[in-house]
Parts: structure tokens; C-alpha cells; sequence
């Protein structure tokens, strides 16, 4: 990656930084100022300590700005209050309640900040999440996504909470600390700052390090929480082959490397900040050790020396501070790079003059060719066309194409310019507006998903505004109504995750219902009628008929029961049309869908 590349990627996340900022950019601005005004209380609290010493006690001249030898002598001098030390008491205690009030605040707008932080992140990622293609879902594992919202989005806000919120205090101390530092003796303030540029080097020499080993511990926490993700959501399979042993002993192989790579991260840290100690106590030994040399001489008196330890003590806390910053940035770093990969992953979008075109017409695939990224063609020269109005039956075996044709149309893949067209009603999908489009086309899926929720709600989620009757209508359409009434709660019984506490074909009649209150002018059903009985397949397909017969129909089934009243029959072989017809035609016909007939009317038969 080039450098003009590098900087415009450093920009683009500051961008984002700055946009997940929106909300909580005043409470970070009290936070600052709480830190700034801590750091000058602080800075205050020795200054006393070392007029009282020197000045007020000892009656040595102040040598003080004009504006506190103007506050002194308005309270009758220092030697007034070296007979009232009482009063420098007091003052110690107002500096101490000021810098309290301003730590409070600190805190505070601090949190307020930092969980402000939180929520802009989260609703931002979740709402682009849930326009992302659904290509990218397809390509990014379900744990590590979630690894990038939760522990990610926690380590970024620490950073910016924890760490940057505390640079302006640490500029402050830094400044003033040497500043008065080098007022009260400036030899011994070059002795305090010799550790500094050592602290400051081995800080950058670790920053690589670290960042290099934040960034696969984190890669590899991401794989396994969505090993765990997979496992926990797969529960009925691993069970059902006797997979236990083989699913722990992979998760013990993932979790031991992934410990072993923060054990590895341990060290290093342990590397970096034991060289912090060492050299932070040399610093403080050989301040210690002038100090008292240069008191000794004369050439500092004990206010200063007993000040300038104080002054010392700050500034290695905030050289530190900045070695400890330079590490979190390291993590935080890593953090925000996954973070920005999910909002730099492109949305959805509809063409510049996409439109709400009516949705009842004819539908026609013209010479349509499609291939999924990084594999071979799927679909070759697909043409044909449906009538608004009719039903079109899809047969097909395995990896035919039969689903695919069904993504093109409900445009969960886009289809390129140069791989022919999709029309509805004469106009090319890609005119016509996703979200519009995808109102108006009802879809069950090969696999149907259920949340864990109630039946009721379930079958309602795509219009929350649904009454009970027209869920129970939808239910009574999809054959389900009489098995639901005979559960204890009925309607309101809860649905394990994914819908595991109801059987297969209890879950494909759920998902017809749910399609079924949409009531929509095309209506996909991508063999979803597979786990039921004939007899049951035929009362769905006679009730749809009945209460739809309007809408154009697709039924993409293995058995030619579920096709057989359909207007129209295509048969795909390979990703091509071999035959078109209708039921009569093609049983006759001497192709794939005659020896299906026939293998399935024998099969039939034997079992009659």
C-alpha cells in the first residue's frame, strides 16, 4: 500500500471517528476541561507547600509572579501567615475541594461521553450491517461480525475514554512540571528529564510489537466466537451425529492458540512495561539522590526539593501515561481497523433513476448468465417468461441453479450489465427500487429462519401493525392454525432459537404464513413445501390458489405433486433450461421430468 493510500485510509477513519462522535463531542469538550483544570490543581497543591516551607516558615524572600505577591501581601505577608499557617492550611484544602469538584466532573462527562460513544457506534454499524449486500454476509463469518460489534466497539471506547480524553491533562502536567521544575533548579531538572527520550524511544520500538500481536489476538478471538456461534446454533446436528468430542476438541485446539498468542502478548507487555519501572525508578532514585546533594550544598532549599519531588512524581506519571498510550493505541488501533472494515463495506444502492414500478406484471429472464464470486458459471443463456397472474414451476437437481434464479429476482445478488436482464412488468430490476421490490415479492426460503420469539410473533414480524385475526388467517392458509391452537399457549408459544422447538415442517408452514400476510403480487415459495405431507402440500397450494389467485406464483419443488397444477413447468439441468412445458406436456415428453414422474408415481404406488 502506497503512502497517498495510507493517508487517505488514516483519514477516512478519523471520519469515521469523528461521525461516531456525533452526540458525545460536549461531553468529551467538559471532560477535557475537567482534566485541564485538574492538571492545574495539581500543579498548585506543591507551590504551597513550598511557600509555606521557604516563605512563610523559613523567611526566605518569595520569588513569585506579581499576581500572587499581589494576593500575599492583600493577607498581610508572609510573615503573617508564617504566625497564621492556619490560612495556607486552608488554602491547601480549597485547591484539594477544586481539584475534587473537578475529578467528579471528570468522571461524569467522562462516562456520559464514553457510553455516548457506545450507543453511536453500535446503532451506526447495526443500521449498515442491515443495508450490507447480502453477498458480504455470505463471506464474513456470523461470530467474528459480532466480535466487531461488542469487543471491538469496548476497546475503541476505552481508548478514547481512558487514554486520549487524558492527553490534554498530560500535555498540561508535562509542561508546567518542567517549567517550575526548571525555575526552582535547572540542573536537577536536566537529571529528572535524562530517562525521557529512552522512555519515549523503546515506547515507539514496542508500539510495532504490540500492535502486530493485538491484531491476531484479536483476528483469533473473532474465530472463536464464531466457532462458538456456529456450535451453539448448530446444536441439533452435533448432537444428532455424536459430535461432541470432535466439536470440544477443535474448540480446545482454536482456544489453546488463541491463549497461547496472549500469553505471547503477555510477555511483551511484561517486557515493556518492567523496562517502564526500571527506568521510572532510576529517574526517581537519581532526583532523590541530587535533590538531597544540591540541598546539602545550599543551592536548593527544602521547599524546592520537597516540591520538586512532588513536581517529579508528575511528570513520571504522565511519561508513562504516554508509553501506557502509545500501547492502547496500538489495540485500539487494531480495533478500529476491523470496525472500519464493516463501515467501509459498500451498501446496497439503487441505480440514480431507479423507480417504484407496478409489480403485477409479467416476469421474464432474458439470457440471463450468473456466477457467485470465485466460481464457476451457474446459470447459462436462462430465458423465459411468466405470466402476471400464472403459476411457474421449477424443477431441478441439486446445485441446478433453481434458487439462484430466485436471489437474481429478489436482487440479493446483482446481476452485471453484461449477463443479460431480469424485467418485471417490462422494466429491468435494477430500475426498480430494492426496497420497493422487495415489499412486493413474497419469499420462504429453502431454509426458513425463525426468531425466538412467539408463533403470533413470528408469522406478524413483517407488519407489526397485524391484528390476531389476519395472523391466525395466514396461519389457517398455511395449514397451521389447527396445530398451533393445540399447543398449550397456542399462539404465544415461545419458538426456540432458529425454531428448533417446532419440527421441520411445522417451521416451512410458519414461514408460508409469515410470507402469506404480506399479501403480495409475486409470491417465491423455494422448495418449502418439502417437509410436509402430500395431502397437506395440496391444502397450502389449494388455499393459496383460493386466496391469492391473483398473484403470480413460483413453486420450486422436487416433487411433482406440488408441480403439477402449475401453468407452466421449466426443468434445469446444470444451470440450463432442458425443458419447458406444462404437466402434461412434459410427463409424456421423454426428458428429466418423465423419469422424475414416473420414479415418483412408481414409488407411489408401491406404497399404496
Amino acid at each position: 500500500m502506497n503512502t497517498n493510500n495510507k493517508d487517505a485510509r488514516k483519514q477516512e477513519k478519523l471520519s469515521l471517528l469523528w461521525r461516531f462522535l456525533k452526540g458525545a463531542k460536549r461531553y468529551f469538550a467538559v471532560t477535557i476541561f475537567a482534566a485541564a483544570v485538574t492538571a492545574l490543581a495539581d500543579m498548585l497543591m506543591p507551590q504551597i507547600i513550598r511557600a509555606a516551607i521557604d516563605n512563610a516558615i523559613g523567611g526566605k524572600e518569595a520569588e513569585f509572579p506579581q499576581i500572587v505577591m499581589d494576593l500575599v501581601n492583600s493577607v498581610g505577608g508572609f510573615s503573617y501567615l508564617g504566625q497564621h499557617l492556619w490560612i495556607m492550611a486552608l488554602a491547601v484544602m480549597l485547591v484539594a475541594l477544586f481539584q475534587v469538584a473537578s475529578q467528579y466532573l471528570f468522571r461524569v462527562y467522562n462516562t456520559k461521553a464514553s457510553e455516548t460513544l457506545v450507543k453511536s457506534m453500535r446503532d451506526q454499524l447495526f443500521s449498515h450491517i442491515q443495508h450490507l449486500p447480502f453477498s458480504w454476509h455470505t463471506k464474513n463469518r456470523t461470530g467474528d461480525i459480532i466480535q466487531r460489534c461488542t469487543s471491538d466497539i469496548e476497546t475503541t471506547k476505552n481508548f478514547l475514554s481512558e487514554q486520549l480524553t487524558s492527553v490534554f491533562r498530560i500535555v498540561i502536567l508535562l509542561a508546567l512540571s518542567v517549567t517550575f521544575m526548571f525555575s526552582m533548579h535547572w540542573g536537577l531538572a536536566l537529571v529528572a528529564l535524562i530517562p525521557t527520550p529512552v522512555i519515549l524511544g523503546y515506547s515507539l520500538f514496542f508500539h510495532r510489537k504490540i500492535h502486530d500481536g493485538f491484531t491476531a489476538c484479536d483476528e483469533n478471538e473473532g474465530k472463536l466466537s464464531a466457532m462458538a456461534q456456529e456450535n451453539l446454533t448448530g446444536v441439533r446436528v452435533v448432537r444428532a451425529f455424536g459430535l461432541e468430542r470432535a466439536e470440544t476438541d477443535k474448540f480446545h485446539k482454536q482456544n489453546d492458540y488463541y491463549t497461547s498468542l496472549w500469553v505471547k502478548m503477555g510477555k511483551v507487555l511484561a517486557q515493556f512495561w518492567s523496562t517502564a519501572d526500571i527506568l521510572s525508578g532510576i529517574q526517581i532514585m537519581l532526583v532523590v539522590t541530587f535533590g538531597a546533594y544540591y540541598c546539602i550544598r545550599g543551592s536548593l532549599t527544602e521547599g524546592e526539593y520537597i516540591a520538586f519531588i512532588s513536581y517529579n512524581s508528575m511528570l513520571v506519571w504522565p511519561i508513562r501515561q504516554l508509553g501506557r498510550m502509545i500501547s492502547e493505541m496500538s489495540k485500539a488501533g487494531v480495533s478500529i481497523d476491523r470496525v472500519f472494515y464493516i463501515m467501509s463495506s459498500p451498501v446496497e444502492q439503487d441505480d440514480p433513476d431507479a423507480t417504484e414500478a407496478p409489480m403485477d406484471g409479467d416476469i421474464c429472464f432474458e439470457h440471463v448468465n450468473f456466477a457467485y464470486e470465485n466460481s464457476p458459471q451457474m446459470l447459462h443463456d436462462i430465458f423465459f417468461t411468466m405470466k402476471a397472474g400464472t403459476t411457474l414451476g421449477i424443477l431441478g437437481g441439486t446445485g441446478s441453479g433453481k434458487s439462484t434464479l430466485m436471489l437474481l429476482l429478489d436482487k440479493l445478488y446483482p446481476l452485471d450489465e453484461n449477463c443479460g436482464c431480469i424485467t418485471i412488468g417490462g422494466v429491468d430490476i435494477r430500475k426498480i427500487k430494492t426496497a420497493h421490490l422487495r415489499r412486493n415479492i413474497g419469499m420462504v426460503l429453502q431454509e426458513p429462519y425463525l426468531f425466538s420469539r412467539s408463533i403470533a410473533e413470528n408469522i406478524g414480524i413483517v407488519s407489526p401493525e397485524l391484528d390476531m385475526e389476519a395472523v391466525r388467517s395466514a396461519a389457517t392458509a398455511a395449514a397451521l392454525d389447527e396445530t398451533i391452537t393445540s399447543f398449550a399457549q397456542g399462539y404465544d408459544t415461545m419458538v426456540g432459537e432458529r425454531g428448533v422447538t417446532l419440527s421441520g415442517g411445522q417451521k416451512q408452514r410458519a414461514a408460508i404464513a409469515r410470507m402469506l400476510t404480506q399479501n403480495t403480487p409475486i409470491m417465491i415459495f423455494d422448495d418449502s413445501l418439502s417437509a410436509v405431507d402430500t395431502q397437506t402440500d395440496a391444502r397450502i397450494r389449494q388455499a393459496i390458489s383460493k386466496r391469492f389467485g391473483k398473484a403470480s406464483v413460483i413453486l420450486i419443488s422436487h416433487r411433482i405433486t406440488t408441480l403439477s397444477a402449475a401453468d407452466k413447468i421449466i426443468v434445469l439441468d446444470r444451470g440450463r433450461i432442458v425443458e419447458e412445458g406444462t404437466h402434461e406436456e412434459l410427463k409424456c415428453g421423454g426428458g428429466i421430468y418423465q423419469k422424475i414422474y414416473e420414479t415418483q408415481s412408481g414409488s407411489q404406488e408401491v406404497a399404496v
